[in-house]
């Protein structure tokens, strides 16, 4: 049994699965059938292309985006329980999208991390961003230096979040991300470190509870 990395690409996002317990020995493409725009799949030990369908068609990637947000918060070397603040100017950076965060409320860089992996919180996306050396644009730079730098020769990103559909890829380049961002510890931790979680937040005191969004993690079937 091999670890094998699966992109499902549809024309508004792209899903995210790997899976511990495929053969790939034994995996026939001309049986797999996908109604996805883009499919790519990888052996994540070799990184030999298992199968492709119009894996070099560039288009949004949605909140796949956090991930690239995440490499980039981690390669900084920031403090992880560093208190970090939500202000207005996250709201605006995720386009006054709705958040349950309180602005003005407070929570350390390594759980504003954790649920915006595991839960897709677009405002943790935001303030991660906003609290990098040098502010938001320097952090959106460095994202695409990231990008150039993993040959993700067909990638742009303009936020942290993945909302704007300016940020866009291709299967192909995907799949070098998501090689890239496996190799982080706190990143698989925290995308598939439980089902749910509680995030404590002050200024003012309160908490909330986030959903992981990978039905696969829910299901305890993810790795």
């Amino acid at each position: 049994m091999r670890n094998a990395l699966i992109l499902f690409f549809t024309l508004a996002s792209i899903s995210f699965s790997s899976f511990a317990s495929i053969n790939t020995s034994k995996l026939n493409p001309s049986n797999l059938q996908t109604a996805s725009v883009s499919n790519y799949v990888i052996d994540l030990s070799s990184g030999k292309t298992l199968y492709r369908k119009n894996s070099n068609v560039v288009m949004p990637i949605a909140s796949l985006t956090k991930l690239m947000t995440a490499m980039v918060t981690l390669d900084a070397k920031l403090p992880l329980n560093q208190k970090i603040t939500f202000t207005k100017t996250d709201r605006e950076h995720m386009y006054n999208t709705y958040s349950r965060v309180r602005v003005g409320s407070e929570l350390s860089r390594g759980e504003t991390m954790h649920i915006a992996l595991m839960s897709s919180e677009n405002l943790a996306a935001a303030a991660l961003a906003a609290n990098y050396p040098g502010g938001y644009n320097a952090f959106i730079r460095a994202m695409n230096a990231k990008a150039k730098a993993l040959g993700m020769t067909h990638t742009h990103f303009v936020d942290s979040s993945g909302l704007n559909p300016k940020n866009q890829s291709t299967a192909s380049d995907v799949a070098k991300m998501v090689r890239a961002a496996y190799k982080y510890p706190e990143i698989r931790n925290y995308s598939t470190n439980g089902a749910v979680h509680t995030a404590y937040f002050t200024h003012p005191r309160y908490k909330l509870g986030y959903t992981n969004t990978n039905a696969l993690v829910r299901g305890k079937n993810g790795t």
